[in-house]
């Protein structure tokens, strides 16, 4: 494994610190407590090994979101999405095998691949055709019996934009004749602003109900704006996948963290209260960031999110003093931080921002200097 480091991790937020008083960078909802999220920890909680596949509750509990398509025996529970995608990459490829990527994405599926080695062909899902994915393009890039994995992250991070259900749908049924895997990364999944006259047509499945060559991943982290507890969850209905990624999972840590699997239990029990809640909030959130775009029509354009809490936004023109200037100015001098484009692999003329993380005030504040900076 050829490890390099992340630049969206070398830049994230908790690394550049202090001078940061506007994070419009994040990608999940804001940080929450033990009592906010009404967590009890019982003093006489047993600091033990908990149970390789993790927690039977939370298990249970990822099983019963899917609408009955999967068991909890289907779910393995991981130290977060990435570790579930650590796992399933590097189980699965070779530096013999290939591997076909949706870009842009979130770091970690394009970066493994990578580490591990193996061939790979990335499909970019461009702005210009509302990051649809071309599923006949990525047809064409099949090796038959070299292709192992294709790879996608839907709803996506950064754009905010995902699949269809038929598209999901035809996308496992190409998988299949071409005897590959396919990993889906749904982490927003429980994010979607289904209710939405025009956005809750065709709404994607939970993906692994698609076949046993299937794989889905999940995480707490950005719905339930619990990164720190670390509990994400990698779902497949092939037993001996299962088998395998356990092995993966036991050989890098055992199990997981007793009093993290302890929280989640209690997230996950509340998440039909928690959630409508949030996507109600995200949605007013992402409204108000549709009004400033569309004030900002001169600088700024965007395709419109249909799930998550963030968004990729493209600059029209060049900002006063250059692209670099922009950057630097928003967080030396005002203090306000954006994901630039270079963490996804895409020019720095398009940003991620996370409008579900600051307050309403901090979000506010922050739009107001960004449209301050580009005019110079």
């Amino acid at each position: 494994m050829n490890y390099q480091r992340m630049t969206i991790e070398k830049e994230a937020p908790e690394e550049v610190g202090a001078t940061i008083r506007y994070n419009l960078s994040e990608s999940a909802i804001s940080d929450q407590t033990l009592k906010s999220l009404n967590i009890t920890i019982p003093s006489d909680t047993i600091l033990t090994y908990t149970e390789h596949k993790g927690s039977h509750k939370i298990r249970s509990l990822v099983a019963q979101s899917s609408c009955g398509d999967i068991s909890p025996d289907d779910v393995l529970v991981t130290a977060g999405a990435s570790t579930a995608l650590f796992i399933v990459n590097s189980a699965l490829l070779g530096s013999k095998d290939h591997i076909i990527i949706t870009r842009p994405n979130y770091a970690t599926n394009l970066e493994v691949p990578r580490a591990v080695g193996c061939d790979i062909t990335y499909i970019d899902l461009e702005f210009e055709s509302q990051y649809r994915l071309d599923i006949d393009r990525l047809s064409a890039s099949i090796r038959p019996g070299v292709t192992k994995l294709i790879s996608i992250c839907s709803p996506n991070n950064p754009t905010g934009t995902m699949c269809t259900g038929s598209e999901l749908r035809a996308l496992a049924n190409l998988a299949k004749q071409n005897g590959c895997y396919l990993l889906v990364d749904e982490t927003y999944s429980e994010l979607k602003y289904a209710s939405d006259s025009a956005e809750g047509k065709d709404l994607p499945p939970a993906a692994a109900s698609l076949g046993d060559h299937v794989i889905s991943v999940s995480s707490m982290s950005k719905a339930f704006g619990v990164p720190g507890i670390r509990v994400g969850w990698l779902t497949t209905t092939d037993a001996r996948l299962q088998e395998k990624f356990l092995a993966a999972k036991e050989e890098i840590s055992i199990c997981g963290s007793s009093l993290d699997e302890l929280c989640a239990e209690q997230i996950l029990s509340q998440r039909n209260e928690l959630l409508p809640a949030t996507v109600a909030d995200m949605r007013k959130r992402r409204d108000r960031i549709a009004s400033w775009i569309a004030e900002e029509s001169e600088w700024l354009d965007w395709v419109r999110p249909e799930a998550g809490v963030m968004c990729f936004v493209k600059i029209k023109k060049v900002p006063t003093g250059g692209l670099e200037t922009f950057y630097k100015t928003l967080l030396e001098k005002h203090g306000v931080y954006i994901g630039r484009g270079g963490w996804f692999e895409r020019d720095d003329s398009f940003f991620r921002l996370g409008y579900g993380w600051p307050t309403w005030q901090e979000l506010e504040e922050g739009l107001g200097v960004i449209s301050k900076v580009l005019r110079g």
